[in-house]
């Protein structure tokens, strides 16, 4: 089965785009930043505490833990005012992985009018 156009987007961001963050944070460790930012992908490891572990119709946004209101603000202060640049980096990584999602979730109700109604934020 072919991807579709969602789904390719949603990876490209998730793991492509970044390479143009680490690259734009530092040209010239940009790969050693790619990989931090590739581990952020981690966070998803909330969605094992789902059921279920995987709903195509769900966002995530506010759903898991780790993509609820409350970490994303978490992910915004530490973006902000860290100073360390590895941890400031992966705030960076988690925020922007909140951003896909984000663009996922607009995606996915744009051609699913009743899976909004089941959103909690």
């Amino acid at each position: 089965m072919m991807p579709d156009l969602q789904e390719i987007v949603h990876y490209s961001l998730h793991f492509l785009f970044i390479g143009l963050i680490a690259y734009l944070y530092d040209r010239n460790n940009w790969l050693k930043y790619w990989l931090i930012l590739a581990l952020t992908m981690l966070v998803d490891l909330d969605h094992l505490l789902a059921t279920p572990i995987f709903d195509p119709e769900r966002c995530g946004i506010g759903f898991h833990p780790l993509h609820s209101e409350l970490a994303i603000t978490m992910y915004v202060l530490g973006m902000i005012f860290l100073k360390h640049k590895i941890l400031r980096l992966i705030f960076i990584g988690l925020f922007f992985h909140m951003l896909t999602d984000f663009i996922d979730c607009i995606w996915t109700f744009s051609e699913c009018a009743p899976c909004m109604q089941d959103i909690s934020f």
